[in-house]
């Protein structure tokens, strides 16, 4: 019988969310849904000196907003709780203790000061085969000496016991056949002196609990994964190994290297999902969604960093990714992260979403600004005519703030060389043919014939008057804002306007 599909996505609680943790999340979240399993958000939070306040919460908010809702977390709790590795402390220990008993680890009563006497000795030094038959753990000590440090609490920690001239091999669905030499592999520890384990045990333990059946991650786990499949075999559990995934890493924009939170601040582009601000230094990291993100436009972006569905087809819902997702479109090679691509994938899904969807965003980003707005339907006959020309959604507060309020300024030197009181005449002849329900042709049509009528142009008067109305040379059709505005309105503002100019 086939394994039901059960994915987890494992942040550790240390901070922001990184774009290429979310896109972890996502291809997990994609292969669940496809194959009708289950999606788990699990909090690797046992490592507790790098447990930062609010971490877990910014996370849980993060995967809402892309729309990927865990099907059980510590918030959904289903039947293989608990769902944060700090609550499930009491069942490493037995682990640990029976790889010991197995011959598999072994006690390394090693202080902190003496590994460092090591390290100044021995370059690049790492505990295992070469050197673990030099250091004072239970493969060196006798029984007796053994068992009286453990007797007097003497602090340790267990470490896994690499088998010497092994070659440990796997399928990765990327990556194909995978081989490692034992000997190259040190002996890492499983539990640390305050009892808690590290990834490697607690990993291994949690996704047989949970009954994983493939682990997606990225691939700077890869050097990591013997040291989990011997583990996955000496605790006996060779038959419930789950698949393994190893995702191509996201890489800085010129591809030399993995893309990092200091790349983002050094090209002025964010690499988290959400503002993060660090509750110990109180530093604010911008993310995607405060820069103004669609979240679907994030999701799409991100599917795109390593995978496609084999066709031009760039622009993805949601749902489609989680049809047409599947491993084997999953690139070995890095991902060069664009950011000029980024955007364009934004303003693509600005493009073509409608202004009833678009409304929320707008009214947030407006509200971030202070500007608080009521009438919805007015909003959204602006939104209709400007989000052609938004690549942010936090361009639409610049690209409509005179929909809302007249100009305090004009651009007076694209007007003022070659404004006349001639013009002013025509301006005073336009407003007073104005009146409510005229619409954009309307308007256009009596503008022209009134220009006829004085003598000039229409394109001659075309910038004074979107100058007029929105105090600058940018914007939809001025007609079409005339007739958003009203009558009454771009009369006042022709008036005022005809008064700066002259």
């Amino acid at each position: 019988m086939e394994k039901k599909v059960r994915v987890r996505f494992a942040p550790s609680p240390t901070g922001g969310l990184h774009l290429g943790g979310v896109r972890t999340a996502l291809f997990n979240y994609l292969f669940a849904k496809k194959h009708n399993g289950t999606f788990i958000l699990r909090i690797e939070d046992t490592d507790q000196t790098r447990f930062v306040e609010g971490a877990e919460e910014y996370i849980v908010s993060c995967l809402k907003w892309c729309g990927m809702v865990p099907d059980e977390s510590p918030e959904q709790e289903g039947n293989f709780g608990p769902y944060r590795q700090s609550e499930r402390k009491a069942t490493y220990k037995q682990y640990a203790d029976q790889l010991i008993a197995d011959g598999y680890a072994y006690y390394a009563f090693d202080t902190p000061e003496e590994l460092d006497v090591k390290r100044k000795q021995i370059p690049n030094f790492t505990y295992g085969l070469a050197t673990r038959g030099a250091m004072r753990n239970s493969l060196t000590l006798t029984e007796a000496e053994v068992e009286a440090l453990l007797a007097s609490n003497t602090p340790y920690v267990v470490r896994i016991k690499i088998p010497e001239n092994e070659v440990v091999s796997f399928t990765d669905l990327i990556r194909g056949h995978v081989s490692f030499e034992t000997n190259l592999v040190d002996d890492k520890v499983l539990l640390k002196a305050d009892g808690m384990p590290t990834y490697h045990l607690a990993v291994v333990a949690d996704d047989k609990a949970m009954e994983i059946s493939h682990v997606f991650r990225g691939e700077e786990w890869l050097p990591s994964a013997p040291i989990h499949i011997l583990l996955w075999r000496y605790l006996g559990w060779d038959n419930e190994m789950p698949q393994w995934v190893h995702l191509p890493l996201i890489l800085k924009p010129d591809g030399n290297g993995k893309l990092s939170k200091r790349d983002g601040d050094r090209l002025g582009f964010p690499v988290y999902a959400q503002n993060w601000t660090d509750p110990k230094t109180g530093d604010l990291t911008k993310g995607f969604k405060e820069l103004g993100f669609m979240p679907e436009a994030f999701v799409n972006l991100l599917a795109m960093l390593g995978w496609n569905d084999g066709t031009d087809q760039e622009i993805f819902t949601l749902n489609e990714l989680i049809e047409k997702f599947s491993i084997e479109r999953i690139s070995k090679a890095g991902a060069k992260f664009d950011f000029e691509k980024a955007k364009w994938y934004n303003q693509e899904w600005i493009k073509h979403t409608s202004s009833k969807a678009l409304l929320p965003f707008v009214k947030e980003a407006f509200n971030a600004q202070a500007i608080v707005l009521n009438d919805e339907t007015y909003l959204e006959k602006v939104i209709d005519l400007i989000k052609d020309r938004c690549t942010l959604l936090t361009d639409f507060v610049a690209q409509s703030i005179y929909f809302f309020t007249a100009p305090a300024g004009y651009d007076l030197d694209a007007v003022k060389p070659k404004w006349t009181p001639e013009k002013a005449a025509f301006f005073e002849s336009y407003a007073l043919e104005l009146k409510e329900g005229l619409t954009g042709i309307e308007l256009e049509e009596k503008f022209k014939s009134l220009a006829t009528a004085h003598n000039f142009k229409p394109g001659e008067l075309m910038l004074p008057f979107r100058i007029m109305l929105v105090g600058g040379k940018f914007g939809p059709g001025v007609f079409d804002i005339a007739v958003a505005l009203g009558a009454e309105e771009t009369i006042k503002r022709i008036h005022k306007a005809i008064a700066a100019f002259n």
